[in-house]
Order: C-alpha cells, then sequence, then structure tokens
C-alpha cells in the first residue's frame, strides 16, 4: 500500500521545506517537490498542514508501581492517548526491584507491553539494586536492546543510590558505551526536610514543594556531574525542574562534558502555584522534582534553546485525583508522585513556537529528532527521510483547541492543563505507514507496536 501526503510543508531538525512524502508500506520511500507523484492507494491531503517525524517520548511510566498503587495508564491505554497527541514512539522504564534481577526486570515489562502497544516502543532499566551480578546484567540489558541505565539520588529506601553505587554503575556504563540516567535530588537532606515538615503539622500538597527546594536539585546534579567525570560516563539527567540543575549542566556542556539533559512540559508551564491550590487540588500536581516558581520557566526555555536543554519528555506517571492521589490527604508525603501528559507534548512545545520561544525546526528537533539520535533510534526515528519509518504527523498550525479531562484520552480523572486554549493540533497520525489518527477518530489497534531493540547513543565522543 502507497500512501501519499501532498502539499504540505516538511518540517525536519534541520528545516522546513514545501515537499511531498510517498510512503511504501512501512517506509518513506521518498520526500519530493510537489505535485512529482499524483496518484497512490491514499492521498492524505496537507495544504497547510505542517508533515513532521513523530513525536518520541523518551520518558513514561506506564503501569508504574509506587506507594502501593500503580500509574493509571496501561501500555495499551497510554500509547493509544501518545498516538493522539502525535507521539508514534515512547521509551518507558523498567523497574528492578531490590533483590531482583535485570533480566526478569526486563521479561517483567515486556509482558506488560508486547502485545499491548498501539504504538512502537522501547525500555530503559531503572537500576535500584547495584552488585555485582547487575551491573554483569547490565551487558545483557545491552545485547537485548536496553542501553540506558536510570539510578536514583532520591526515594531512599526504594530507590535510592549510593554515590559509590553510583560509581560503580558509571563505571560499566563507560566500559559498555552505554548510557547512565540520574534522578537528581538530595534524597537524603530531602527526606530530613519531608519528617519535619509533617510533625510540625505542615501537611497540605505544596508542602512537597516546598521540601524539595530547587538548591536540592542542584547540588545533586552537580554531584552525578563530578561522578561522570571522574569515571567517564555519559550522564543524562532526566526531568530538569531548575535554574540550579540547569547551570551546573551548562557549566559540564561548556568544557565538552558528555552530559545531557531533558526537561518536561510541566515545568515550562505550571509552577508551585499549582501546588499550592485549595481543597487538596494541588495533589494533583504533585510529581518529583517538584514544580518550581514561575521565574525558573525563562531559565528553562533558554536552556532549550542554547541546547543545555537537549529533549523534552513527559515523565507521564498519571495517577487519578480519586482514590489515587487522596492516599496523601493528610500527609502529602503519601500522595502518588507524578503528572500526566503523554497526550499533550507536542501540542504545548508547539505553543512555544507560536510565543516565539523556539523555533519551529527547534521543536521537532527537541521532541523527535534529538530523542532519536539520543536513544539510538535515528535515522529509523526522528526524521522524514526516504528508508526512515513512516512515523509522520500531519499538524494545523492554525488550528485551536482547549485542553480538558473531558477530551483527553489518558486514562486519569483529571488533566494538568485544564482549560488551557492554545493553537495547532494534531490532525492525523502515521505509524510505520498504517494511519493510527485521522478525522478525529483512533484507526489503530492495540498491539500495532512494536519492541525498539536500540543502538548506543549517537551523541557519546
Amino acid at each position: 500500500m502507497r500512501t501519499l501526503i501532498r502539499n504540505g510543508t516538511v518540517v525536519n531538525a534541520g528545516g522546513a521545506i514545501a515537499a511531498d512524502v510517498l510512503v511504501d508500506g512501512e517506509t518513506i520511500a521518498a520526500v519530493t517537490a510537489p505535485g512529482v507523484f499524483d496518484t497512490a492507494d491514499t492521498v492524505i491531503e496537507a495544504d497547510g498542514r505542517y508533515v513532521l517525524p513523530g513525536g518520541i517520548d523518551g520518558h513514561t511510566h506506564m503501569e508504574m508501581p509506587f506507594g502501593g498503587t500503580f500509574s493509571a495508564d496501561t501500555f495499551a491505554t497510554g500509547t493509544t492517548a501518545a498516538a493522539w497527541g502525535g507521539t508514534t514512539t515512547i521509551i518507558d522504564f523498567a523497574v528492578q526491584a531490590k533483590g531482583t534481577s535485570l533480566l526478569a526486570t526486563l521479561d517483567k515489562w515486556h509482558e506488560k507491553a508486547d502485545s499491548h502497544c498501539a504504538i512502537d516502543y522501547g525500555f530503559h532499566m531503572i537500576v535500584s539494586d547495584v552488585n555485582d551480578q547487575s551491573l554483569k546484567e547490565m551487558e545483557s540489558c545491552i545485547d537485548a536492546g536496553v542501553n540506558s541505565f536510570k539510578m536514583f539520588m532520591a526515594y531512599p529506601g526504594v530507590f535510592y543510590a549510593t554515590d559509590g553505587e553510583i560509581l560503580r554503575a558509571m563505571q560499566k556504563a563507560t566500559d559498555t558505551g552505554s548510557m547512565i540516567m540520574m534522578h537528581a535530588e538530595n534524597g537524603i537532606a530531602i527526606d530530613e526536610l519531608v519528617a519535619q515538615a509533617v510533625a510540625a503539622g505542615r501537611t497540605d500538597p505544596v508542602e512537597h514543594g516546598i521540601t524539595r527546594p530547587p538548591e536540592l536539585e542542584g547540588e545533586a546534579t552537580s554531584r552525578a556531574i563530578q561522578l561522570a567525570k571522574v569515571t567517564g560516563a555519559p550522564l543524562y539527567i532526566v526531568h530538569l525542574s531548575a535554574r540550579h540543575a540547569l547551570d551546573a549542566v551548562a557549566a559540564a556542556r561548556n568544557i565538552g562534558q558528555n552530559v545531557f539533559a531533558e526537561t518536561c512540559p510541566q515545568y515550562l508551564y505550571l509552577s508551585i502555584e499549582d501546588l499550592a491550590k485549595p481543597d487538596f487540588e494541588g495533589a494533583k500536581y504533585v510529581a518529583s522534582p517538584p514544580l518550581r516558581p514561575k521565574d525558573h520557566q525563562a531559565d528553562l526555555w533558554r536552556g532549550l534553546r542554547t541546547n543545555d536543554l537537549s529533549v523534552v519528555s513527559t515523565d507521564h506517571c498519571p495517577f487519578c485525583f480519586v482514590d489515587q492521589k487522596e492516599l496523601g490527604r493528610g500527609d502529602f508525603s503519601k500522595i502518588p508522585n507524578g503528572m500526566p501528559g503523554v497526550e499533550h507534548r507536542m501540542d504545548l512545545l508547539h505553543q512555544g513556537v507560536v510565543a516565539g520561544e523556539i523555533t519551529l525546526a527547534r521543536w521537532v528537533e527537541v521532541c523527535s529528532a534529538t530523542p532519536a539520535r539520543m536513544f539510538g533510534l535515528y535515522p529509523r526515528k526522528g526524521v522524514i527521510a526516504p528508508g526512515a519509518d513512516a512515523d509522520i504527523v500531519v499538524y494545523d498550525p492554525a488550528a485551536t483547541q482547549t485542553l480538558s479531562v473531558t477530551t483527553h484520552h489518558m486514562n486519569v480523572d483529571y488533566s494538568a492543563y485544564e482549560g488551557m486554549s492554545i493553537t495547532g493540533k494534531v490532525e492525523s497520525v502515521l505509524s510505520r505507514g498504517s494511519v493510527v489518527i485521522a478525522d478525529g477518530a483512533f484507526h489503530g489497534a492495540e498491539g500495532h507496536g512494536r519492541f525498539l531493540s536500540r543502538e548506543l547513543s549517537q551523541y557519546l565522543v
């Protein structure tokens, strides 16, 4: 089957051109001047539309265990919602429990995802138990197509790793060319601040932000960078939220260190004021790191322009307000940490284009091309070019929409962006040549998505 997308503006990380795109089967066959081809089995008119490579969300948590519950989106519902928002690939996290093996963990996550994802998917591995066996198994994970390993400087007793454990894992990453991803917050100090707040009766959701100050994100980020420098390991800072952490990343990159960072839409648009909403509404916005004061947002947008922030992912980890977030009513430390967002990332970053914060090409770069290169998927993913997978989004930059729980497709009972009016909307989505979104309807299928065995990062020098 051949599909012709004609009369659109093709946007890649290198810029935009008027072009037609011919899809043959699951791949892009040609990108040509308009009118070279005039027939195909299916023709999609893209006049006045952008034709983009499908979005790649490099940080999601479907069905993730946390605090005695699980994130509300399954791999089926979460990947369907992602498709609605123009994301055609996710990379989720397999979560090693203490005392278990990495390979058994990977098998468990394959059972969760295989035959259920509506779009293509890969895995990172969370390493919560550093020992001789898990370090050896990191090599087996790489052979299995999983070559990025997340560690935590937060959550003592659950995911927390000591500096010595981090150093050992980084040494293994150096030896294998793999990537260490870091949740960088000083968890030991944070836990003390949390205990003090609860003991003093300060239990509202806003305390989640107050007890995780940006200085402790900055300190942990700096410490992780120094450990990476000592070991020679590449380092990827996940969900960076604060200027203090961004300053540390920028300084490391300025001296040529292999340090990269992502931020998330919630840190660009939401703030600690949302955490302070009355009647426990602030619980909807509890995630870690927490939302920061609004004045951090300008620094993050600047970081996206300078490439000190290389990627925008979502950290999609939704918990319903009723029954899940409410577990922490009366004690903010028991609120499950996470927010929904996988459906809205492309739209929210397009708002940055509308507002002049980033260019059109940079939008595609941070949402698609760079994640593809960062995580070993390029040029199969992340570009509109012959030979690439036909993961394509036809995007209407003039359409308007209002984000709401009443219209989103994520399996969660609230929207973090309720009532926000935005310009731009996904019109059609192809996943490996199959139309999954068109005419305001989902045409895909659970199980269409394929597991992506990834190569090593293309940014390591």
